[in-house]
Order: structure tokens, then sequence, then C-alpha cells
């Protein structure tokens, strides 16, 4: 203890030197806009670099335990993905003529569903193998149909826009119907010109007619929620509440049928009736 007395003796004029700075400092500082400003920037690029040096040891050090959990993931993902398109793929085997189907995975980055002609934006376009016409699914049911393409980008005519007009049948019946919206509910659309005939119940499920190169029949869409006969009383309104959370999309499959361009051009020269 009286060594450090001692020492505080000795140097007493050198520490109250250094005490005498840092007080000017401090006043400087607090009274000069200037200056402050300067300190607070260097104070704050220093304590921004030593964290970012702190974190980038501590990333170093959670490489093993980063992987591992990136590794869980990607497998899951896989799976997922793989999971989908069995399940589709199954679906378009089981009930429709075509007998190549893929199923291109794709990922909305942009979705409008507040509108009367709504629009999605995909992140996959020409070089996936992406194309005009060619229909969109998540894994919950239909999006919509991709109407223009960029090299690495597609839109796609929502199911929530008033142009859209998708052919739909019973799950229970061989009764078909034409799918549109009347821009009410984003998670609600019609299914219009369904026979008076057509066994209908609360809850039954709807999925793609199959009658055309668009999508293959089977393709989940959605239940209803209610029906009425229209105004000429032949034909029912049926309410479909959609499977898919139209306002919250990510991941999504283009539905790419390898005869489509065949069996459309082959329609398109059939001649029209006179």
């Amino acid at each position: 203890m009286q060594q450090l007395i001692n020492f505080f003796i000795r140097k007493r004029h050198f520490l109250l030197f250094c005490l005498l700075v840092l007080l000017g400092l401090y006043f400087t500082f607090q009274s000069r806009s200037y200056h402050s400003g300067k300190y607070l920037s260097a104070a704050n690029g220093l304590s921004g670099t030593l964290l970012s040096w702190t974190s980038g040891i501590g990333e170093y050090f959670d490489l093993k335990a980063q992987n591992e959990l990136l590794q869980q993931e990607n497998s899951q993902l896989r799976e997922a993905v793989g999971n989908v398109d069995s399940v589709y793929r199954r679906q378009a085997m089981r009930s429709s003529l075509f007998a190549d189907v893929d199923f291109i995975p794709a990922k909305v980055i942009d979705n409008n569903y507040s509108r009367t002609k709504n629009y999605l934006t995909l992140k996959g376009g020409e070089r996936d193998g992406i194309q005009s016409g060619m229909g969109v699914v998540s894994p919950n049911g239909i999006l919509g149909i991709v109407d223009k393409t960029s090299q690495g980008y597609a839109t796609v005519l929502s199911v929530l826009n008033t142009q859209s007009s998708i052919n739909a049948k019973l799950t229970k019946s061989n009764h078909f119907g034409t799918l549109q919206w009347d821009t009410r509910d984003p998670n609600v659309v019609q299914l219009i010109d369904v026979q008076r005939l057509a066994p209908l119940a609360i809850g039954d499920s709807i999925v793609t007619g199959g009658r055309s190169t668009i999508f293959p029949a089977g393709i989940p869409i959605g239940s209803i929620a209610s029906y009425e006969l229209d105004q000429s009383g032949n034909y029912y309104i049926v309410q479909i509440r959609l499977f898919n959370d139209m306002t919250s999309l990510g991941p999504a499959y283009v539905i790419r049928i390898a005869d489509a361009a065949e069996i459309q051009e082959l329609e398109a020269s059939i001649p029209d009736e006179e």
C-alpha cells in the first residue's frame, strides 16, 4: 500500500497533467458540436469495427454448427419439393391424358390481390424452361397462368384477375364449370355454369378439369363454401374458398406439359364453323 502511495507522489505532476487533459477534452466535446460529432463518429466507427471483428470471430468458430443447420434445412426443402412434385405428378398421371408432366420450381416474389386485375411475379423464367401459357401452382393449389417471361422472371395472371377463366370440376362427379373471380374476397372465387343437376354439398372439393393444355386434371383448387342458382334457374353459381391463402404466397411450381405445343398447334388448325 505504501508503495502505491509513493508511486502517486512521484508521478503526481504527470497524473495531474493527464487529468487536466481529459477534463479539457471533455469540456471541448461538450461545448463544441463539431468536435462532439467527430468524436461520436469516430467512436461509432471503432465500435462498429470491433463488433464486426467479434462477430466474424464468433461466426468462424460457429461454422460447424451453421453448416449442420444449413444441411438440415436443405434436406427438408428437398424433401418438401420432392413431395409436392410426386403428389402433383401422381394426380396428373392418374386423372389426365397427358403422359409427360413436369413441375418447375419457382418462387413468388411479388403478389397483388387488392386490384381487379391482379398479377404475380415469379423468380424463374425462360432459362428455367418457363414459357407463357403454363399453369402455376403452389403446394396447396392453383395460382394462375404464366403471362409474360424474361430470362430470369415471369409474370402470372392470378386466379384473382377478372380476365382469368379456368376449367374446373367437382371431385364427386364429372360436372364441370368455369372458375372466375368477382373481386369481393381474395380467398373466394366463383365456379359458374354448373348444371343444376350437379350434386353439391358444402365442403366438397373442386379441382382442375383437365380440358386444356394448361392444367392437368385433378390439381386442387378449393372447397365449396356456398351455392345458389343463377337468374335463369338452370345453373349454379358456386362460391369456392381457395386452398391457397392468396395474400401470403411463397414457393410455386410451373407446370410443363411436354405435348402441349403439339396439341395447341393441332387445335389451331381446326377450321371455325361458318
